[in-house]
């Protein structure tokens, strides 16, 4: 029984490793991971319709039927396209990448017009979860926002076959959340609003700008559900990024994200399951995915000037 509980723990901490106990300024606890999302980067140029995005879930079938997990897209024929409007946001000399930290704004649209509140994504992403951790992203505001600490697996940089980890510490917020006099591309005024970047911030007076000169264009369809059992099911989608000015298409991106409130509720076999599948999926896949890459970096190297990533 020991050994079976013990193989149980170091299946989990595998993508959910322990951290240790900590706080922050403040004396709150150190924020857990709650989400586990896996991630395979792909080639956008197959992607030319609706139809199309639909197209990578006959690759799944096989995979997931071979892994035990429960593939249905019965429910999503009908679920329509969700478009939004991403722009990142940095220094001119990249230092907000370069130190792990992400910065954009998102726009969701339907039919054809921007709707709701612009919403602000601020956040550290690192391959040390402990460091992901102690990276306080909230921000200073008075209005409501939303923590994500999400446990990302890929495919390795240079082959096929095998699982890396990031650990990405996420705020979500509105814009109208941001008092007017702060919502400036000054850094002064940005630190006011996101703390954590005190730490890169440049001298007085430093603006951030648009990233590459891009307006990423986001064509995001859900595909289907995965059951992987024991009560882990997750929607998965597949989405192109593509740049707004001419539609020229940039990077691709198959997705799917487990919620959970603690890390016993990832059951091993159901955790078992999902490593099966995602593994097998890359070979499935093999045509189609784009090693070595995230839908970010790929905006951040559209001038040919590569940052220092910690990704």
């Amino acid at each position: 029984m020991a050994e079976k509980t013990k193989a149980r723990v170091e299946g989990r901490a595998r993508v959910v490793p322990d951290l240790k106990p900590g706080k922050y300024g403040d004396g709150l606890p150190l924020d857990e991971v709650k989400y586990l999302e896996c991630k395979i980067i792909l080639r956008p140029n197959q992607f030319t319709s609706r139809q199309s995005l639909f197209d990578f879930s006959k690759l799944m079938r096989r995979p997931a039927k071979e892994s035990g997990v429960d593939f249905d897209t019965a429910a999503f024929a009908d679920e329509p396209l969700q478009i939004r409007e991403v722009l990142f946001l940095d220094t001119s000399d990249f230092r907000l990448y370069n130190n792990a930290f992400i910065l954009r704004r998102r726009v969701p649209y339907k039919d054809g017009f921007p709707t709701g509140d612009p919403e602000i994504v601020f956040k550290y992403r690192h391959p040390d979860p402990q460091k992901a951790a102690e990276t306080d992203v909230r921000p200073r505001i008075t209005g409501p926002y939303r923590i994500k600490f999400k446990a990302e697996a890929l495919p390795l940089k240079d082959g096929l076959g095998g699982i890396r980890m990031l650990y990405s510490h996420n705020v979500e917020f509105g814009l109208s959340a941001v008092r007017e006099g702060d919502r400036s591309t000054s850094m002064d005024a940005i630190t006011r609003v996101l703390p954590a970047l005190e730490s890169v911030k440049g001298s007085p007076g430093e603006r951030i700008e648009l990233v590459s000169g891009t307006i990423v264009e986001e064509v995001l369809q859900d595909i289907g559900t995965l059951d992987f059992g024991k009560g882990l099911t997750a929607v998965a989608n597949v989405a192109l990024w593509r740049n707004r000015g001419d539609h020229s298409p940039l990077i691709g991106e198959f997705a799917f994200q487990i919620k959970f409130k603690r890390r016993e509720d990832l059951n091993e076999r159901a955790v078992k399951r999902g490593t099966a599948f995602f593994l097998s999926l890359q070979n499935a896949a093999r045509d189609w995915i784009q090693l070595g890459a995230t839908k970010t970096g790929v905006v951040y190297r559209l001038k040919g000037n590569p940052p220092r990533a910690h990704e």
